[in-house]
């Protein structure tokens, strides 16, 4: 088997390490912060690319249908206006892009990490929250409670944990404790590695390695770890910052656009070239959602939400007099 067939098979585990930086960073951007300073970054960060990108996926879609010889429906108008509204999962219509599945992961975990940013973040309230979603996570894979399991996500609360008490480790220092719920969310995530492998399997075309899934989730985890030890301060290259820019716009559209382009390109082109070219082309997408979408629409977003939330607090505190 090819080398990069065989890397290319597990390239599904970034979604953990994704999981274990979003605890991370969420938190970190959340802490001083109001509700209303919580719900504008999350919104601004998220939407202005991703309408984009659902309506720009459509239109791919819609004009090259059939790709896979099974589904020669075209995206309905209903299912891409669903789609926008970044809900869509729970009402049943299916991701415009396979990807957008984490997505709804994510927005589970900001409602219910909301709940303590709006009591205020602080280091006890950070762990006990940490200590009860754990305690709920345990219960909801050992209970038939489809409810309970929807909002504690036992699948993946444990990454999401992990990266919240990194963070603890990294503004407050380490402390045994911390370590702890580090290691205590290995385990159990290492514990859920045959379900991830099962659910990708399908995808990879053969039998994943045990082995070499728990490998790569352990190095994630390693990876978060020395983040939040200091290991990587001296890394303050420039273009990191344009690089983790384009993380999120590049996510968004490289699934179902990518393979279109690297259906047609394999008929001209071999293996290797056709990705370097799919990869150079799905950046120059991604900088340009970036430069001309989301650089644009957030602070108009963001001043949009400041006056609203601005507009709950007075109109909160008028009806607290009447």
């Amino acid at each position: 088997m090819p080398l990069g067939q065989s890397v290319g098979a597990y390239g599904w585990l970034g979604v953990e390490l994704f999981f274990l930086i979003s605890g991370f960073v969420i938190c970190m951007t959340c802490w001083g912060r109001s509700v209303g300073d919580f719900v504008t970054s999350r919104v601004t960060r998220l939407f202005p690319a991703y309408w984009v990108g659902v309506l720009l996926t459509s239109a791919v879609l819609y004009l090259v249908p059939n790709r896979w010889g099974n589904d020669p429906t075209r995206p309905s108008i209903t299912r891409v206006l669903t789609n926008l509204s970044m809900a869509h999962a729970p009402m049943g219509v299916s991701d415009i892009d396979a990807v957008y599945w984490t997505l709804w992961i994510e927005l589970r975990f900001y409602i219910i990490f909301g709940v303590v940013v709006a009591f205020g973040l602080t280091y006890r309230r950070v762990l006990a929250f940490c200590g009860i979603w754990g305690f709920l996570s345990l219960i909801s894979a050992s209970v038939n409670f489809p409810v309970l399991d929807a909002v504690v996500q036992a699948q993946y609360a444990w990454y999401f944990i992990a990266g919240i008490a990194l963070f603890l480790m990294y503004r407050f220092g380490q402390n045994l404790l911390l370590w702890g719920i580090v290691g205590f969310c290995w385990l159990m995530a290492q514990n859920r590695i045959s379900i991830l492998m099962h659910t990708n399997e399908g995808g990879a075309g053969y039998h994943l390695s045990w082995k070499v899934t728990a490998a790569v989730v352990t190095l994630s985890f390693a990876l978060v770890a020395l983040a939040a030890v200091g290991a990587f301060n001296w890394m303050n290259w420039r273009w990191l910052t344009v690089a983790g820019a384009l993380t999120y716009p590049l996510y968004l559209i490289h699934q179902e656009i990518g393979f279109e382009i690297i259906t047609r390109l394999s008929r001209h082109l071999p293996p290797y070239p056709t990705v370097a070219v799919t990869l150079a082309v799905m950046l120059t997408v991604a900088y340009v959602l970036h430069r001309l979408v989301e650089r644009p629409l957030a602070p108009l977003l963001k001043r949009g939400l400041a006056s609203s939330f601005a507009a709950v607090r007075r109109n909160g505190a008028l009806s607290d007099v009447r």
